[in-house]
This record gives C-alpha cells, sequence and structure tokens, in this order.
C-alpha cells in the first residue's frame, strides 16, 4: 500500500512533467530545470524517469521534439526552418541530422512520401514484395479510405466549449484500460459515473509517428462540479476552440482506420489542425451495444 501511494505520487508529479514539456519544446529543457518542475533531485528524477519510461529524460525530450515536428510536417505547411526552431533545434542542419538518425529519411524527403505511409493501415505487403504499397495499390486504399469515411462518418466544425476533466495519465496502448479502471474507481463513489456522464480520451502523441508502447494518453471523465482529487487522479482542462468533429458509431478495431480518414478529410478540405492535442469523446458503454459498437466523437482541434 506504501509503495502503492509513493508511486502515484510519482505519477502526479510526472504530469506536471509532460505537461511542462510539451509546452516548452522550443526551449532549454536541462535535468536541473526538470527535475525543479517534479520537486526530485536531478539524480533522483534521472532514475525515477528511466524507471517509468525505459528512455532517459534527454532521450524523451528529443524524441518528443522530433515527433511533434513530424506531425508538423504531415499535417502543416509551415517550412522546415519554422519547425525546427519551434521544436528548438539551433538551425536546420541540426534538426536535419536528428530528425535522419530518427525516421531514416530527411524532413525534406518524409513531407514528399505521402502521408500515412508511416501508418499502419498502409503497413501491408505488396503483391510485389514490397514494404509498403506501390502508387496503384496506395491510391486504391486512399480512396476505399475515403469512400467509408463519407459513408461513416458525420462531419462538421463546431466551436467546442471549454470542459473541466479528471483524469488519468497513461503510458503504452496497453495501459489505457488499466487508467479508464482507476479513473471510474475513484469517481463512481463520488457520483460521477451516471448516465449523463463523458469520458474522454486525449492523445497526447500519435500512434502514426511513436511506437505504441509510448504513446501518452489520458483518460478522462467530463467533471459538472468542483472534485477534490487524490491518488493519480488530476485535473486538467480542453480549452474552448474550434475542432473538426466526426461522430462514428464504429467497432473497437475501426478506430486507427477513424482517425486516418477525418486526418486526409482535414487536409483535403484546407483545413489546418492547431498546435492542441486530438481528443474522443465517448457517447455510450459498446458492451451495451446490440452491435458491440461505440457512438464516439473524434474531435481534432483548429486554427
Amino acid at each position: 500500500m506504501v509503495e502503492e501511494k509513493i508511486l502515484a505520487d510519482y505519477k502526479i508529479r510526472m504530469n506536471n512533467v509532460y505537461q511542462y514539456i510539451d509546452t516548452n519544446l522550443d526551449a532549454s529543457l536541462s535535468l536541473n530545470t526538470i527535475s525543479e518542475i517534479a520537486c526530485f533531485s536531478p539524480f533522483h528524477f534521472h532514475r525515477i524517469f528511466k524507471y517509468i519510461h525505459s528512455e532517459t529524460l534527454n532521450e524523451y525530450i528529443t524524441r518528443q521534439r522530433i515527433e511533434k515536428s513530424a506531425s508538423n510536417l504531415l499535417h502543416t505547411t509551415l517550412k522546415i526552418s519554422e519547425i525546427s526552431i519551434a521544436y528548438g533545434f539551433n538551425n536546420n542542419s541540426s534538426f536535419t541530422r536528428a530528425f535522419k538518425k530518427y525516421y531514416g529519411v530527411s524532413p525534406i524527403e518524409f513531407r514528399k512520401q505521402h502521408p500515412n505511409k508511416f501508418s499502419k493501415i498502409c503497413q501491408l505487403q505488396s503483391k510485389n514484395g514490397k514494404e509498403y504499397p506501390n502508387r496503384e495499390e496506395y491510391i486504391c486504399i486512399m480512396n476505399n479510405l475515403k469512400n467509408w469515411t463519407k459513408m461513416n462518418a458525420k462531419i462538421e466544425i463546431k466551436e467546442m466549449p471549454k470542459m473541466s476533466l479528471a483524469y488519468v495519465s497513461s503510458i503504452g496502448a496497453q495501459n489505457i484500460e488499466i487508467a479508464y479502471q482507476k479513473l471510474i474507481r475513484w469517481a463512481t463513489p463520488k457520483g460521477l459515473v451516471d448516465k449523463q456522464a463523458k469520458m474522454v480520451t486525449i492523445y497526447h502523441d500519435s500512434f502514426k509517428i511513436t511506437e505504441a508502447d509510448k504513446v501518452r494518453t489520458s483518460a478522462c471523465i467530463i467533471l459538472n462540479k468542483p472534485v477534490e482529487t487524490e491518488g493519480e487522479i488530476a485535473l486538467t482542462a480542453i480549452e474552448q476552440g474550434k475542432c473538426i468533429i466526426s461522430r462514428y458509431e464504429i467497432r473497437m478495431d475501426e478506430f486507427e482506420k477513424s482517425w486516418t480518414g477525418l486526418f486526409v478529410w482535414m487536409n483535403e478540405n484546407g483545413y489546418k489542425k492547431a498546435n492542441k492535442n486530438p481528443f474522443e469523446i465517448y457517447h455510450n458503454n459498446f458492451n451495451e451495444h446490440p452491435e458491440k459498437k461505440c457512438i464516439v466523437d473524434f474531435c481534432i482541434p483548429i486554427e
């Protein structure tokens, strides 16, 4: 029990670290600075961070900078120089070296290659044995995806209100269910879980560009009254802003297809993703659906 409380305290402190890093990727993020945010000595913080992440603080920061840069290359028309400055690189050369070391191609080549090459939806063996589909196969896949999106998505542009949330942070796709279990155990005795309750998943990383076991998400519940938190439970908010909202009624195995199709729709319709995290809002318990389907809003904040 004591160890669980200590670990919960560590995770709460880590939430402050994540938030600070997310909003300061253009700055100098030294071990001393970050350890102060976490209220640990640099030596102790270094060990704890490596234990939780299986990577050092510097490795984590570099990965975040590169992966957020990759997302900008896929979803914006920002110049390479603008992206490199936005994510803390001194010049284009240092950015290109770091990016190529991580992805095997330069930022320019990464942008030239079709965006969904790095998505699992296109990671299949083509007829001629290549790792990714050739042009004809790719066009066929994308056309099928667009048609599927048109048939299954109800897309609108909407001004979303501010949402106050309680959440549990999760690292790794395999751990999001555990995070929700912890959240529900905390929320139920407080009367927060009823038929009107809405759960939300915030994606701080993208499965398209981040390894599944390193993707960070937040399992959230929308709050309609002030609450006191405990253990791993923390408070956050999704600020008011314009979003692309797409309502789906889908199986669990159709979530990636839905996200990919929505981002394709965004790019083709000239919208630009804002520097905010995409999220999902759930409107039912899929276990109670006659076809085991989720009724869910996929939300992309836009400029």
